[in-house]
């Protein structure tokens, strides 16, 4: 079976003179980046259609369908993003209802103002410890949606859907509930950015014996699954299975954020009869580039072929450089590398700040300004590092002694100090000691009303009690503090204000150069 880049190498080094575009003809004279235009071509005869796949293409989806397990496997060179944008568009009709977690990325929410959508939440849970979004329990949707299918239906789901899920027996016509009624899927996203894994498995089998689809977003967990070896190292290190095994109906995998592949590359897998494929492959052809590259393409294909015939070499010095770095740093006091128990993901390495005695982004700027260590993000208190099996141990060794070192300096600076106490994050319910379901915003207006409304800027301290007309979020992950449509409060008010006061990356809010900040909102 011919491979992706192997054949477009032996295109560049033909006698086939290139007539027809892109413009730089593949001379590699008119570029810094010679080894991507070499191969980089539009759809041309042998070469396939990545929207009409049928030869070299649709070989290159089948091998990576073949790791993952899924029933098909369809390549996105427009990101993870165009993949969820595709498939909450393909489970759920336009104007339908989807129960979702808050903690969703902002393509859910732009696919759900495209179509229209009115959005359950799931509740918000956070780890309170460290100030990041929990996972889900089968329990926590199966509650949930309960509470919004009885709002609209006395119907209970069929018992018989209950135990191992065949998912050629599942289908709208025959399932408990009618998709009509009321949430027509469900959306959660695990791994999360931080690297917190959801009850996948014990999630679909609830959303099946309702008879709707699960759909998962999980671009940070492509490297979830495939290892073959699944003995766990002395910290207690694995790597998770993946979403696709656990029965999820749909499944988003960001290609490039944790395996070896170009920036923008991704995969979408489909499974079972709850979503109609070719509905999906549909919005897939909307929301690509009608000129999709095949240099991310044979990026995707290479990418498989590593995982095939180096996986295991890849995922054996992942977990010894995460088990490194938890035993390297067990002893630092005052900076905190989460464990196992907490993070699940061995690819995401979370630095806490103790006794809040600096900042995520003070301890985010050290790093990257005093030690030349590029982190992925910060939050209120923490620091987020992600780590592959391509990493080299120099790096590796290099972050382990930075923590140690600035652990030691915030240790003789002021043992105990506490830079501002919690933040304040209004109205919540303590789970479990740990977990805290946190109070959103009440809603007004539906998403796709409010963002399409007339609109005006208004003070941020003057705007409580008015409907937002954008997002506000921190950035990463883009989780929204507010959506279009909820109500402004004054918690919500003094929580971004403490945001910028710590300088983080606060979108939705404008900062004038005399720093007075403004909101948009919907106009009287």
């Amino acid at each position: 079976m011919p491979e992706l880049y192997r054949e477009l190498i032996k295109l560049s080094d033909s006698d086939m003179y290139p007539f027809h575009m892109p413009g730089h003809k593949r001379n590699l004279e008119s570029t810094p980046m010679k080894g991507a235009f070499r191969c980089d071509i539009t759809e041309i005869d042998g070469y396939d259609n990545l929207h009409d796949e049928e030869g070299i293409i649709l070989e290159a989806e089948e091998r990576a369908n073949r790791l993952y397990g899924a029933e098909k496997t369809y390549f996105l060179v427009n990101g993870s993003s165009c993949g969820v944008l595709s498939a909450v568009s393909a489970a759920i009709t336009e104007g339908g209802r989807i129960l979702a977690a808050r903690g969703s990325h902002k393509s859910f929410y732009h696919a759900a103002y495209l179509r229209r959508l009115d959005i359950s939440y799931l509740p918000y849970k956070q780890d309170v410890r460290y100030g990041i979004p929990d996972s889900y329990t089968a329990e926590d949707v199966r509650r949930a949606l309960g509470e919004s299918m009885s709002a609209s239906t006395e119907a209970k789901p069929d018992s018989k859907q209950g135990g191992n899920i065949d998912f050629g027996d599942i289908s709208c016509e025959n399932a408990g509930i009618s998709k009509s009624s009321g949430i027509q899927a469900v959306f959660i996203t695990s791994p999360t950015y931080e690297g917190k894994c959801s009850d996948v498995a014990g999630i679909a089998k609830v959303c099946h014996e309702y008879g709707i689809p699960l759909i998962v977003d999980a671009a940070h967990g492509a490297h979830f699954g495939l290892n073959k070896n699944k003995e766990s190292g002395e910290n207690g290190y694995t790597i998770p299975d993946s979403a696709v095994h656990q029965g999820a109906d749909i499944v988003v995998h960001s290609v490039h954020k944790t395996l070896p592949s170009m920036t923008q590359t991704a995969l979408i897998h489909v499974r079972g009869d709850l979503v109609d494929k070719e509905l999906l492959k549909r919005f897939l052809r909307v929301y690509q580039s009608s000129s999709p590259s095949y240099v991310l393409m044979s990026s995707i294909d290479l990418c498989m072929k590593e995982i095939e015939e180096n996986g295991e070499e890849f995922f054996s010095r992942l977990l010894y450089f995460r088990e490194k770095i938890q035993k390297a740093c067990e002893k630092c006091s005052i900076l905190k590398v989460v464990g196992r128990s907490d993070i699940e993901d061995p690819a995401k390495v979370l630095i806490f700040v103790n006794k809040h005695a600096m900042t995520g982004k003070e301890l985010y700027d050290i790093l990257r300004e005093e030690y030349s260590l590029q982190l992925e993000m910060s939050g209120n208190y923490y620091a987020l590092a992600i780590i592959s099996g391509w990493d080299k141990e120099a790096g590796i060794d290099r972050l382990i002694e930075a923590i140690k070192d600035i652990d030691a300096r915030l240790i003789a600076k002021e043992p105990g100090t506490n830079v501002s106490g919690k933040e304040d994050s209004g109205d919540s319910g303590n789970v479990d000691g740990r977990c805290t379901t946190v109070s959103l915003p009440k809603v007004a207006e539906p998403l796709y009303k409010a963002w399409d409304a007339v609109k005006e800027k208004v003070v941020l301290e003057k705007a409580s009690g008015r409907i937002s007309g954008d997002f506000v979020n921190l950035y990463p992950p883009g989780i929204p503090l507010l959506a279009p449509g909820e109500i402004v409060s004054e918690e919500m008010i003094r929580e971004l204000k403490g945001y910028l006061s710590r300088e983080m990356n606060l979108q939705g809010v404008e900062v004038s150069d005399d720093g007075k900040a403004t909101l948009q909102v919907l106009r009287y």
